[in-house]
C-alpha cells in the first residue's frame, strides 16, 4: 500500500485516483504521520446483475385474479 501526505494529495488528486484506479493499488493518507483515509478502488460488478434471483422464489396461488372483497367488506362501516 502506498502511502502520501494530504498536502501530496491534494496537489495530485486526480492523478492518484487514476493510478488506483488502474493499477488497483490502495492510498493510504496521512496527516502529520496519522491515517486520516484509505483510497481503495471499487470492485468491478461480476456478470449480470438482471435476472440474478431467477429461481429462488416461488409463486403459489393466482396473482392476477386475487379477490380482496371480504377483507374490504370489513373494513367498510355499515350505514
Amino acid at each position: 500500500m502506498k502511502t502520501m501526505i494530504i498536502s501530496e494529495f491534494k496537489a495530485k488528486c486526480i492523478a492518484t485516483l487514476k493510478a488506483v484506479e488502474q493499477s488497483g493499488e490502495s492510498v493510504l493518507v496521512t496527516r502529520r504521520g496519522r491515517p486520516i483515509v484509505e483510497i481503495d478502488p471499487v470492485a468491478e460488478a461480476g456478470g449480470r446483475t438482471l435476472g440474478a434471483q431467477r429461481g429462488a422464489m416461488r409463486i403459489l396461488g393466482d396473482i392476477v385474479k386475487s379477490d380482496f372483497a371480504e377483507e374490504w367488506a370489513m373494513c367498510v362501516e355499515a350505514p
